[in-house]
């Protein structure tokens, strides 16, 4: 198997995240440090940071609920509250598509990185659906603009056109369909508004209205949940 792979299917993170941890020197089979592409076999001893991994048997699957102000992180030593704080762990899980500190609302987490990866991947598209709240009026223009695509001049990268509908003055539902680091607020920014209140209510078919959750609450999610999310991502 290869070694991404194997990283992955210990529910560490994705294929691609393990690529970065082996070019890092995070990981070392038998001792050494591995070459990307490497593969190794169930006799191979595979250590993170010192510390053995090895493939998850029983997988989770969680819906949670993120609060403003707990950061999406494993390792930041200046974060006073974490995801993982509210999950009670954070050895194997991952998610799908971070939150930025200042905003709330729906993540998947799971030790599945096969499921993670393909969730992911910019070109599979996935939905991903926004409410968002804004310091200045909403007019066509602005709808239209954040529609067709913004180009982010500090990332010299223009979004891809999404769906997008006012819900009231300074308020609208938006659906994106990638990940760019902190999307919205950037969108907004260069269209001259500052995101006041953003919150992710679906990823793909899984919806916040599908659990009573509270800010730092999460929830298993049901094999039937995880059966169709294999089916969407097409694995």
């Amino acid at each position: 198997m290869r070694l991404n792979k194997y990283i992955s299917s210990c529910g560490i993170c994705s294929r691609r995240e393990a690529d970065k941890l082996i070019a890092d020197g995070h990981i070392k089979v038998n001792g050494q440090e591995p070459m990307a592409g490497d593969d190794v076999t169930e006799n191979d001893i595979v250590c993170l940071d010192g510390k053995r991994i090895s493939p998850v048997d029983k997988l989770t699957y969680l819906a949670y609920y993120k609060p403003v102000g707990t950061v999406c992180t494993k390792d930041d030593p200046h974060a006073k509250r974490t995801i993982y704080d509210d999950i009670g762990s954070s050895g194997s899980l991952s998610y799908a598509g971070r939150l930025d500190k200042d905003s709330e609302g729906l993540l998947i987490i799971t030790d599945d990185g096969k499921l993670i990866d393909a969730m992911m991947r910019s070109r599979n598209a996935h939905e991903k659906e926004y409410v968002v709240t804004i310091d200045k009026k909403i007019n066509s223009d602005f709808l239209s603009k954040m529609e067709n695509g913004v180009y982010l001049k500090d990332l010299d990268k223009t979004t891809r056109p999404c769906k997008i509908w006012a819900t009231s003055d300074n308020s609208f539902h938006i659906v994106l369909t990638q990940g760019l680091n902190r999307q919205i607020r950037r969108m907004c920014s260069e269209l001259g508004a500052t995101v006041c209140k953003l919150k992710r209510i679906r990823v793909m078919t899984v919806t916040l209205d599908d659990f009573d959750l509270k800010p730092g609450e999460f929830v298993n999610l049901s094999d039937e949940v995880v059966k169709r999310l294999y089916q969407e991502t097409g694995i």
